[in-house]
């Protein structure tokens, strides 16, 4: 699906396991805001932009990967796959099979945590990973997922 200079823009905004408890789980790792106050500013950030978005949420692989397949018209994905960062051959091949440009992004520095949350079967294939930002992930990742749709419109 193209963009077009009438065509508005459509993300799909994708949370993981356990997303659900933000501000409450681990607050040390993942701090206090809850996930409803980072789709907050992502919606205001998206109508800032002229852009319209939708978020999904599950701790199922499976529906996110129902999610993926059922976001056809979506232009690309902005994804924490949380937990299934470093487990979930299906959501990649899912996010490949659509051929949507996807970003993932991470509340916490994967990369400078226990060694098994240093693998991500998404971050070779993604246009990007943001990570260790807590919320500020979501929010250069979404910026950098628009630059990029626009960019190749």
């Amino acid at each position: 699906m193209s963009v077009n200079k009438t065509s508005k823009l459509k993300i799909t905004v994708i949370h993981g396991p356990n997303l659900n408890l933000l501000g409450k789980r681990e607050t040390k790792i993942y701090g206090h805001v809850t996930l409803d106050e980072i789709n907050k500013k992502l919606h205001e950030i998206a109508l800032s932009e002229n852009i319209e978005i939708s978020f999904f949420q599950s701790n199922h692989e499976g529906a996110i990967i129902d999610c993926i397949q059922d976001s056809l018209e979506s232009h690309g994905f902005l994804i924490n796959p949380a937990a299934f960062t470093h487990t979930s051959i299906a959501i990649r091949d899912a996010l490949l099979a659509v051929n949507k440009p996807f970003v993932e992004v991470h509340l916490s520095d994967i990369n400078n945590r226990e060694d098994f949350r240093k693998i991500s079967y998404f971050s070779d294939v993604a246009i990007s990973v943001v990570s260790g930002l807590g919320e500020n992930s979501y929010y250069k990742g979404l910026k950098t997922l628009i630059d990029h749709i626009k960019n190749e419109a």
